[in-house]
């Protein structure tokens, strides 16, 4: 058996019968979670547990938790900090910054570890200008360079806790004002313009060994009439070729407005998956998710499966235990101080 190209949601904190049969299907590789999944440690950690259960190779568990406004799981959890606050200090205190994202990331990762999820979609490398809201604090910093180099130590923890990092939005989300949840974005530039500005943390993490990368649902004319993430152009002639990145590509979530331009869901996820993602995410519509799962067809790529199996969590030590580290509870106890310094600012 193989993983299926979809990854798509459950609507509560425990699996139901339907919903168990919903991932048996074989285009189902893997399961995003979200706030309305998690209770406690204990339950969310039942609960990835029968998910790994359900089928081999084990499916894959990721979630959105990259700290400040987003962080799916926050009771029990460590409050992580928006990734703006690590900007800040490198603006300050440059080499201790980058050592606090390494150990910032360490943190996300091993405490996501021990309750049995494989990864988070982290690090953002959209840049913070100021000019999307909808990236905002979640930026690292303005300037492409500062980007690459935290979010480069940031993986570095990550790996640590046995976690691969996923970026995202290629090729750039912050130099647009609207929300690709709710909007169709367009940005004007030509390619060279993004290259030397948005492009080159995505540059850089490649060429520092990152495994995936999630593209934007943005338009950008000058290079072609699809979004990011269902264009060849972007995906096989730049980010395959051009950039030779041999990772993974996850599309963003295909039921977002930015993505309905393309059409209705299963149109979506098949230009997807024909562009050169390697699994589309699909969640928070049902009708929708069963649309693909019943209109998609047999997919089997094994260039994908090759990528895919490289997702999967390594060793991890159990909640209890984790919380006993001394390294824990100094990572901790940076986040409170990169809190204070923040407020201070």
């Amino acid at each position: 058996m193989s993983l299926g190209p979809l990854m798509i949601d459950i609507e509560s904190d425990k699996l139901s019968q339907e919903e168990c049969e919903l991932l048996k299907h074989p285009l189902v590789g893997g399961v995003i979670l979200f706030s309305r999944n998690y209770n406690s440690p204990a339950q969310i950690t039942e609960l990835t547990t029968a998910i790994h259960k359900i089928k081999q190779p084990a499916l894959l568990i990721a979630v959105d938790h990259e700290g400040g406004r987003v962080q799916r799981f926050r009771n029990q959890f460590t409050e992580l900090p928006a990734c703006s606050k690590l900007g800040l200090y490198y603006d300050v205190e440059p080499q201790s910054a980058i050592k606090l994202a390494e150990q910032l990331g360490w943190l996300m990762a091993a405490e996501l570890r021990a309750i049995g999820v494989d990864f988070s979609f982290t690090p953002v490398l959209d840049l913070g200008k100021g000019i999307s809201q909808v990236i905002g604090d979640r930026a690292f910093h303005k300037q492409a360079e500062v980007v690459a180099k935290l979010a480069h130590a940031m993986m570095i923890g990550m790996r640590q806790a046995g976690m691969i990092a996923v970026a995202k939005h290629f090729p750039g989300h912050g130099s647009i004002a609207p929300d690709s949840h709710i909007d169709i974005p367009v940005d004007n530039r030509r390619f060279a313009d993004l290259q030397f500005e948005d492009l080159i943390p995505f540059e850089r993490m490649i060429h520092y060994g990152l495994v995936a990368i999630m593209p934007a649902h943005v338009i950008y004319p000058q290079i072609d009439d699809q979004p990011a993430g269902f264009s060849k152009i972007w995906l096989q002639d730049i980010l395959r070729k051009h950039y030779e990145f041999e990772g993974v590509i996850f599309s963003d979530d295909i039921s977002m407005a930015g993505a309905a331009v393309v059409g209705r869901p299963l149109e979506r996820a098949q230009l997807a998956l024909q562009a050169g993602c390697d699994m589309v995410i699909i969640c928070n519509d049902r009708p929708a998710t069963i649309e693909v799962i019943n209109g998609l067809g047999e997919y089997n790529v094994p260039s994908s499966q090759v990528r895919l199996m490289r997702l999967h969590g390594k060793s991890s030590i159990n909640w209890a235990e984790l919380h006993q580290q001394q390294k824990w509870k100094q990572a901790c106890q940076i986040c409170a101080n990169l809190e204070t310094f923040a407020q201070e600012k």
